[in-house]
C-alpha cells in the first residue's frame, strides 16, 4: 500500500472515537504499523455501521482498523504480531454492570455451594465443612459458610438452626445464602443476640419460624445485623488485611477474564482498602480487567466531601455509580417488595421494603447533586416505583442532562415503570444467569409475574438500554450462561419461564457489551470493535449466533484480550 492510502486510513481510524462513519478499509491505508493484526475471524463488531468483519488491527491498546482479511493483513509490518484465529468467532469483551468481587471469600472462607455452576449439595456436607472450620476456631467465635443456595440442596428443604447446632453449640454458626439477603443461624447465635420466638420482626426484616412456632434459624434483610454484631471474629493487622485484599482482588481478576469479562462494575466499595488493592495489583501487572468502582458508605460521604464525581480515574480504574442503595429484598430469596402477596404465603406476605420513600428521596438527591451516578437495588415493582419517584424528584430539584441513573436488578416491571424508565434514561442492571441458574425458584412467583421479570424484551422494545448485571455472588457471572438464559429462558431443569421476554443472540451480545459501556458513560471508548476504541475482545470456540441456543453456555472462551494484551488463553 502507498503512503497516500496509509494516511487516509489513519484519519478514518481516528473518526471511530468521535462517532464518525467508518465504511471499511477500501481505498485507504494507515500511516503507522499495528502491534497486532487478527485475521480469519468471524467478527461481530456490535457497531451498526459495520456489524461484521473478517479482521482488525490493534495499536497501543486500541483498535486501529477493522475490515477484510486482505486489507487488514496488508497493514502488518516487520514487528506486527499476526494472530490467525482460523475462523473462530470474535466479539467485544463482555461487560458485567453489577458484580460483587468476593475474591477474599473464595480464597479464605468456607464455601458450601458451587460459586460458578449448578451443583447440588447435601445438608450433611455443609455441616461437615463447617465442623472442620469449628475445630480450628476458638469457642465464642463465628463459624461461617457462604454460597448456600436453598434450592440446590438434595435434601429438598432449607437448612435450619437444628442442623447448624450439629456444627457446634459452643460457636455462633451462620450460613449465608448466596443471594446475600438471608442467613441461617444456630441457636447459640440467636441466644447471644437475645432473639427468641417472641421477638417481633423489624422494619424490612424477619425472624422466621417453623410451623410449630419455634425459630427456624432463617433471618432476612434488615434483621441480620441485630445478630451479626455479637460474637468474636478474627483480629488481623492492617498488613494482613492488605495482603488478603490484594490476593482476593488478583484472584477475582483471573476468574473474570477466564469467563471473557474485560470490564466489571465492582459493587460494594465501602473502604479505601478495596480501591488500594486494585491499584496495587494493577501496579504489579495482575489487574486483567477494567473496573468501574461503585462506592458504598462511608466512601460516598468522603467522595462528596472531597468533590469526587463519577468518571474520575482512567481506562482501567474509574469511579462509577454508587453501590446499590438497597430499597427492598431479594428475588432469589423471595423477600423482594411486590404489589401483590407472594403466591401461597400463609399470612399475606409482600416482601421487605428496606427504606422509606423519604429516606430514598433524600439519598437520591444528595448523590445526584454531588455529580455521582445514583444506583438503587430494587427488585420488586413496589421498590422500583419508589426508586423512580426518588429519581424524578431529584431531577426536578436539580435538573441536569445525561443523568443515567441505574437500577440494580429492576426485576419485576409493568407498563408504567417502563414509561418512566424511558423518560429518565434509567439503566437497568438485570440478572442474566438467573434464567438458567435459578429456574427452580420461579415457581414461587408463577407465570404471570415471571412474564414481567428480567424483562429484556420489554426493556429493548421500549428503547431502554438494559445491561447485564450478574450480581455475583448471588448468581454465577459467566456471560455465556447469561446469554443462553436471555435467548432461551430455559433453566437447568428444562423449565421455560417468561418466554415472552426472549431476545436474540445479537441483542443479548449488545446488552452484554455496548449497553454495558453506556451504563458507565464509556460507549465512546469501549463496548464494540470500532477503530479508536479500546482493544478489548474475546475469541470463542463456537458462534453463539449459529450454535444450538441451548449450548451457548458450553462455548469455550479461547482467548480474552484486554487493551491488546492476552490476559487469558485456554
Amino acid at each position: 500500500m502507498g503512503a497516500h492510502n496509509r494516511r487516509n486510513i489513519l484519519g478514518m481510524a481516528g473518526a471511530g472515537l468521535a462517532g464518525g462513519a467508518w465504511p471499511g478499509l477500501a481505498g485507504a491505508a494507515i500511516a503507522v504499523t499495528p502491534d497486532l493484526v487478527v485475521v480469519n475471524a468471524k467478527v461481530y463488531t456490535v457497531d451498526e455501521r459495520a456489524p461484521r468483519a473478517q479482521a482488525f488491527a490493534v495499536k497501543d491498546g486500541r483498535f486501529l482498523a477493522v475490515g477484510s482479511n486482505d486489507d487488514v493483513r496488508g497493514l502488518a509490518g516487520p514487528g506486527t504480531r499476526v494472530m490467525d484465529v482460523q475462523g473462530a468467532t470474535v466479539v467485544p469483551g463482555f461487560i458485567d454492570t453489577h458484580c460483587h468481587p468476593v475474591g477474599e471469600r473464595l480464597l479464605y472462607d468456607v464455601i458450601v455451594g458451587h460459586p460458578f455452576e449448578v451443583e447440588f449439595v447435601t445438608i450433611d456436607s455443609i455441616v461437615a465443612k463447617l465442623r472442620e472450620r469449628a475445630a480450628k476456631t476458638p469457642p465464642g467465635a463465628w463459624v461461617e459458610g457462604y454460597f448456600y443456595d436453598d434450592t440446590k440442596v438434595r435434601d429438598g428443604r432449607e437448612i435450619t438452626a437444628a442442623d447448624l447446632d450439629r456444627v457446634s453449640t459452643q460457636h455462633p454458626v451462620m450460613v449465608v445464602h448466596r443471594g446475600g439477603h438471608t442467613a441461617y443461624y444456630n441457636h447459640k447465635a440467636l441466644e447471644m443476640a437475645g432473639i427468641t420466638k417472641a421477638t417481633p420482626n423489624i422494619q424490612g426484616g424477619t425472624y422466621d419460624k417453623l410451623p410449630n412456632g419455634e425459630l427456624s434459624g432463617r433471618v432476612t434483610d434488615t434483621a441480620k445485623p441485630t445478630i451479626n454484631k455479637f460474637g468474636d471474629r478474627p483480629q488481623r493487622t492492617e498488613a494482613e488485611k492488605a495482603e488478603r485484599g490484594r490476593a482476593g482482588a488478583a484472584h477475582m481478576s483471573k476468574e473474570f477474564v477466564r469467563y471473557g469479562l474485560t470490564s466489571v462494575h465492582h459493587s460494594g466499595g465501602s473502604t479505601a482498602r478495596e480501591l488500594e488493592a486494585l491499584q496495587q495489583i494493577r501496579a504489579n501487572g495482575d489487574l486483567l480487567h477494567r473496573v468501574s468502582f461503585e462506592l458504598s458508605e462511608p466512601m460516598v460521604e468522603s467522595a462528596i466531601k472531597e468533590g469526587i464525581r463519577t468518571g474520575l480515574g482512567d481506562e482501567w480504574i474509574k469511579i462509577g455509580a454508587t453501590n446499590e442503595y438497597t430499597a427492598d429484598g431479594s428475588f432469589s430469596e423471595r423477600t423482594m417488595a411486590i404489589s401483590t402477596p407472594y403466591p401461597g404465603s400463609n399470612s399475606p406476605y409482600q416482601g421487605n421494603v428496606t427504606q422509606t420513600q423519604e429516606q430514598l428521596d433524600a439519598w437520591a438527591l444528595k448523590v445526584h447533586r454531588a455529580g455521582i451516578q445514583p444506583n438503587v437495588h430494587a427488585n420488586g415493582d413496589v421498590a422500583i416505583d419508589m426508586t423512580l419517584t426518588a429519581y424524578e424528584r431529584a431531577l426536578k430539584a436539580h435538573p441536569v442532562k445525561n443523568m443515567r441513573p441505574k437500577i440494580t436488578h429492576c426485576t419485576l416491571i409493568n407498563d408504567d415503570i417502563l414509561r418512566r424508565m424511558k423518560a429518565l434514561d434509567v439503566i437497568p442492571a438485570v440478572f442474566t444467569t438467573y434464567a438458567y441458574y435459578n429456574s427452580d425458584k420461579f415457581k414461587f412467583y408463577g407465570k404471570g409475574m415471571m412474564s414481567r421479570s428480567m424483562a429484556f424484551r420489554s426493556f429493548l422494545d421500549n428503547g431502554i438500554k438494559a445491561t447485564a448485571g450478574s450480581d455475583f455472588s448471588p448468581g454465577p457471572f459467566a456471560p455465556l450462561m447469561g446469554m443462553q438464559g436471555m435467548v432461551t429462558r430455559k433453566g437447568w431443569n428444562g423449565e421455560i419461564w417468561g418466554a415472552n421476554q426472549k431476545i436474540t443472540v445479537a441483542e443479548a451480545l449488545r446488552v452484554m457489551t455496548l449497553n454495558g459501556a453506556y451504563a458507565s458513560f464509556e460507549e465512546n471508548i469501549k463496548g464494540s470493535i470500532t477503530p479508536g476504541k479500546l482493544a478489548d475482545f474475546v475469541v470463542l470456540s463456537e458462534d453463539p449466533h449459529t450454535i444450538n441456543p441451548e449450548k451457548i453456555k458450553d462455548i469455550k472462551i479461547v482467548r480474552t484480550v484486554t487493551g491488546g494484551r492476552t490476559v487469558y488463553e485456554a
